[in-house]
């Protein structure tokens, strides 16, 4: 969270401090509509700017992986960026509407405007002619923005339809990078700011057509067969074995995968829960917390197809201390199961210690568990939610007494995490040391 805070940040900054050098804010007199023009311009490029850095990040780059902390990490950004788009497109709408309105109520006096100058640019002109028309368009789909990000952040509004809705979002932006490029002061191009935002409007004008031609993961997309589904009753847990029929570049234990059963449904992010052992073989456990993955049981059946697209994602166990802590919320537990069927083909010299954590215990489950856990050296700690004592910092240092030299790999309830993590860090743990998957990926 520290990386994608500080290049959350770093982007507004640096964005402003580029309208800063390219305005006249800073050296005219603070008159209400000369305020407001500038304001108008800045709001317009910090909006512009983060739905651009948005949408090229929508491309799922791996590249960005190692800077964010993982696609989880990268989606979060992405989510920021679209609040800060929404918030900032309301005020810069604000600012364009509320003193018409004003004037029009008697509240302001309308602006004296002198003579301009003849423009003998024929750029220039050309954008001038256009204003009107950039005007309107911006407007319409300021609209549009407002309505679809309201939806995407509604957590009640289904998956699937936020799926369709949000494919809707590239078409808005490519309007609003024209109504950007007309009505940005034309003398701002001849500025520092020019060449950032016209590669930031570039980078997210392709984004928005490979996005539109749904090219997205293209290049990491596997095709696959389902040849096994075994249902877990108390835990309500299905468990997928797919057999691939075309190439999958591997992936380590811990990363995930987005997968489409149901293109209606669209792609939805899954726990790889196997090792990859290069025989074409690759599992999935993906347990009922909705409408559709409740379904999925009784809707998917052995020779289905399914779309894999990945891997992605960084929490994938790395790190020099002599012990790891592993700590897996229900269908959380996932990952490690993957981790753990890795150790167990190899030799290692960590001491890990996994807690499993749940509120519907399977026995045959916790069962398999256990006999994987021992084959691969490592400790497991099953604690049933409202039978065994609360799983907490104070008992986790208790059990394991040298959690000092460990990092901490969580995943599961964000809720859990994130008051797991703060009770960690108070009893001294580098917020470096505790790792977690953000699996909201709305």
């Amino acid at each position: 969270m520290k990386k994608i805070k500080i290049l959350f940040f770093a982007i507004l900054l640096i964005i402003t401090l580029l309208w800063l050098t390219a305005d006249t804010f800073l050296s005219q007199d603070f008159l209400f509509f000369a305020v407001r023009s500038s304001l108008i311009s800045y709001t317009g490029l910090i909006g512009i700017g983060v739905m651009s850095i948005a949408m090229i990040l929508a491309l799922r780059p791996v590249f960005m992986e190692p800077v964010t902390g993982g696609l989880d990490k990268t989606y979060r950004l992405h989510k920021w960026l679209g609040i800060t788009g929404l918030v900032i497109s309301i005020m810069h709408w604000l600012l364009v509407k509320a003193p018409k309105w004003m004037i029009g109520w008697g509240m302001l006096e309308r602006p004296a405007r002198g003579p301009r100058p003849e423009q003998t640019n024929s750029i220039f002109i050309f954008f001038q002619e256009q204003r009107g028309l950039a005007e309107s368009i911006g407007e319409w789909a300021f609209y549009a923005v407002v309505i679809l990000l309201s939806l995407a952040l509604i957590k009640k509004f289904p998956y699937k339809h936020f799926f369709k809705t949000h494919r809707l979002l590239p078409i808005v932006y490519l309007f609003l990078v024209f109504h950007s490029v007309v009505l940005t002061p034309f003398y701002y191009w001849n500025q520092a700011i020019a060449p950032v935002m016209a590669i930031l409007m570039l980078g997210g004008t392709v984004a928005a057509i490979i996005s539109l031609s749904r090219k997205v993961g293209y290049h990491r997309k596997a095709i696959g067969e389902i040849t096994q589904l075994e249902y877990f009753t108390d835990n309500r847990v299905l468990s997928i074995d797919i057999k691939l029929l075309s190439h999958w570049r591997g992936h380590q234990t811990g990363q995930f995968a987005f997968v489409t059963f149901d293109k209606d449904e669209g792609a939805h992010p899954f726990t790889i829960s196997s090792s990859w052992n290069n025989d074409g073989h690759i599992n999935f456990m993906v347990k009922g917390l909705g409408d559709y993955t409740n379904a999925m049981p009784r809707t998917l059946k052995k020779g289905d197809l399914a779309s894999i697209e990945g891997p992605y994602g960084r929490f994938m166990f790395n790190g020099d201390k002599p012990r790891q802590i592993w700590i897996g919320g229900g269908i959380g537990i996932t990952p490690f199961i993957a981790r753990l069927q890795k150790l167990s083909t190899e030799k290692h010299n960590q001491i890990i210690h996994l807690f499993y954590s749940t509120s519907a215990p399977q026995e045959d489950f916790i069962e398999r568990l256990r006999k994987l856990a021992e084959k691969a050296k490592v400790t497991l700690h099953v604690i049933v939610s409202g039978k065994d004592p609360r799983l907490n910092a104070d008992r986790i240092c208790n059990i394991v007494p040298d959690w000092q030299t460990a990092d901490i790999w969580f995943c599961g309830p964000a809720g859990f995490g994130k008051s797991l993590k703060k009770d960690m860090i108070q009893k001294g743990l580098s917020e470096d040391y505790f790792h977690q998957e953000l699996f909201n990926m709305r």
